[in-house]
């Protein structure tokens, strides 16, 4: 699996274009906005789009959903149905920060813990980690040991819980309990920043590293 990043929005946030090197099938995953970048990106690798795939409800995540997906003809899955609140607020978001237009709508499949997606000849399993959002998930691929975690995670941080219906405590404990068990080798595609690995961060980060006894 290939993953090629696209940041978009004012906001610097990784759009991940992944493809199966096999088939050159791809899934578009966050894409927030700077719809055109996007669309240029998947052109000049030449490969076939299957489906839009969202970890959570924010603006800079899936603002530019719809468009993509009705460009493509193809289906958007995730987030969670608990982040339905967000997305219904996509419109009156885009016009307060300066995005422009972004349409609400309702995804094709909304995804639960354990659930997975599938592009081309790859599998990713879906994990809930509420915390950020209520309804925030994470793409993880077995077989290639990545992460797509949107803002769950960063290096060197943690998302953001001020936002309505966050909750810090279940986001550490979305990370330790979710994430963390995934492998120490799992590299990680945050929603923004660069990219770490899941034992790094546990070793390092102020926010979620593991306590070690003296």
């Amino acid at each position: 699996m290939k993953v090629t990043l696209i940041q978009v929005t004012p906001f610097q946030q990784n759009c991940s274009l992944v493809v199966c090197e096999a088939t050159q099938r791809a899934a578009i995953v966050d894409p927030g906005g700077d719809v055109d970048r996007i669309l240029s990106a998947v052109q000049q690798l030449g490969v076939t789009v299957e489906k839009v795939l969202l970890t959570h409800g924010h603006l800079d995540h899936c603002g530019g959903a719809k468009s993509i997906a009705d460009h493509y003809g193809v289906k958007i899955e995730g987030p969670h149905v608990a982040d339905a609140f967000w997305i219904d607020q996509l419109p009156e978001q885009s016009k307060r920060f300066g995005f422009g237009e972004a349409e609400a709508f309702t995804p094709d499949r909304w995804l639960q813990d354990g659930d997975s997606v599938q592009f081309g000849d790859e599998t990713m399993g879906v994990y809930h980690c509420p915390g950020h959002t209520p309804g925030h998930v994470i793409f993880f691929s077995q077989a290639n040991r990545l992460a797509l975690v949107g803002d769950v995670l960063f290096a060197g941080s943690i998302g953001r819980t001020d936002f309505p219906r966050g909750n810090h405590a279940d986001l550490v404990r979305s990370v330790k309990e979710k994430l963390w068990p995934l492998g120490d080798d799992v590299t990680f595609v945050p929603g923004h920043g660069p990219t770490s690995t899941f034992g790094y961060e546990r070793r390092t980060n102020p926010h979620v590293r593991d306590v070690v006894a003296a």
